[in-house]
């Protein structure tokens, strides 16, 4: 919907990526929508059941992108902060023990990733212990949470937002009402 509105048009230099945009969603409903669901499987409590369960078993990731992601502050503190020190404070891993390495993916050590990218997914566990001593060595935290208090950070990092976006409207609608 947000890509046929007419807010969408208002992207200046980037307008190209609406249509291209546009065009892959257009493409996955063609082979998810139609070919897979629609064509290959028989029943409609068949497709349903599919579409639920493809949805669930990647909910997963959805919720570990969030973590890594939401809850840290992305503010750009300009050309004072080193590359390490933005990585480690925009991003955070998820602490969990390596016998859950292989079902996040590697997705728990985000921060590990930003800092080395091409780093495989079978290091990044060994790349957390040199960010860990990196960050004691130089004092740059390292945000590394559990999953329930990573998602209380989050929680708490859309509720701070949600509070500027309240005053910035209060601030919208004082300014309408007096003509300022």
């Amino acid at each position: 919907l947000h890509l046929v509105s007419p807010r969408a048009a208002q992207l200046g230099a980037a307008w190209w990526t609406r249509h291209v945009e546009i065009l892959f969603m257009c493409c996955y409903w063609y082979l998810f929508g139609y070919l897979l669901v629609w064509i290959t499987l028989p029943t409609w409590p068949i497709r349903v059941g599919f579409v639920i369960v493809s949805h669930m078993v990647t909910m997963v990731l959805h919720v570990q992108i969030t973590l890594s992601h939401w809850g840290m502050p992305t503010s750009d503190l300009g050309p004072n902060e080193s590359f390490p020190q933005r990585q480690m404070r925009t991003t955070m891993d998820v602490d969990c023990p390596p016998w859950l390495d292989w079902f996040h993916g590697g997705l728990q050590f985000q921060a590990v990733h930003h800092l080395f990218p091409r780093v495989p997914r079978h290091n990044l566990r060994r790349g957390q212990e040199l960010v860990r001593e990196f960050s004691s060595k130089t004092g740059v935290k390292y945000n590394c949470y559990g999953f329930v208090e990573g998602n209380k950070v989050v929680i708490s990092r859309l509720e701070q937002i949600s509070q500027m976006v309240k005053i910035m409207v209060e601030c919208q609608n004082h300014m309408a009402e007096t003509g300022e």
